[in-house]
């Protein structure tokens, strides 16, 4: 199994609730699961402070710890600073696999980079104001206006939050970034004939940088592949394909 989805990855996972909304935790743990376990929960923020009520009612269902802040400083985020030392002090008193950080705060940057450095993987949670170096410095980022929260209950007449509309093609062939990363990973995955496979180009982006088809509408890698008109594509079994539609195969195919 891939350590990266090993289920007995033991993950941390450390929340602005400042700047993470209550009603997205649920599927927040959902998209962790599929990565570990969550061992250690904790949300941060000054507790006293109205703007945090939707979190009261979350905190004891999700098992996940309060911290409280105060504001010492007018100005100053003192939760963010909080967050940064506890991550450290987990970093270096735990045997963690993997953080997760649910925040909108770029100030989180170099405390993922520092993290990734003692070669642990960060996952981020954040709306999508979420400045870019942040976004691109974790092991994978996504956005939580793009985590649906599916609607089960039968009898449950609230309407179901709407699905992220999918970038076209041509608004995905316009953003220069997804070009090069995919036609830089296919091309470095690529065999003599310059096929190579999903997996392995899914793998290469995410060893690189944070990337996640959901950020763009669609649910799989293969999907956003086939939409961006970029590639030649074919399935071979169960395995999708790929090659760059810039090359000629030394088959002349």
């Amino acid at each position: 199994m891939d350590k990266n989805t090993n289920s007995d990855n033991r993950i941390a996972l450390l929340i602005d609730a400042d700047n993470c909304p209550a009603s997205k935790i649920d599927v927040i743990l959902d998209e962790l699961a599929k990565y570990g376990v969550v061992n250690i929960r904790r949300a941060y923020g000054n507790w006293k402070s109205t703007g945090l009520k939707t979190w009261e009612s979350v905190l004891h269902e999700y098992a996940i710890q309060p911290v409280q802040q105060f504001a010492y400083t007018k100005g100053k985020n003192a939760t963010d600073s909080a967050m940064i030392i506890d991550a450290m002090d987990l970093l270096y008193t735990k045997q963690l696999d993997a953080f997760c950080l649910a925040s909108s705060d770029s100030d989180f940057t170099p405390l993922v980079m520092r993290i990734r450095a003692d070669g642990l993987r960060v996952y981020g949670f954040g709306e999508k104001k979420t400045p870019s170096p942040f976004v691109n410095a974790c092991s994978r980022f996504l956005y939580l206006e793009n985590l649906v929260v599916e609607q089960t209950a039968a009898d449950d007449t609230t309407a179901p939050e709407p699905r992220p509309e999918k970038a076209s093609g041509k608004t995905l062939r316009g953003d220069s970034r997804i070009t090069s990363l995919l036609r830089n990973a296919v091309e470095a995955c690529a065999d003599e004939d310059y096929w190579a496979s999903l997996s392995s180009v899914g793998s290469h982006i995410s060893n690189q940088t944070s990337f996640d088809p959901r950020n763009y509408g669609y649910k799989k890698l293969g999907d956003l592949i086939e939409a961006i008109g970029l590639f030649d594509t074919e399935r071979r079994g169960s395995h999708l394909y790929m090659k760059d539609k810039r090359k000629k195969d030394r088959k002349g195919s």
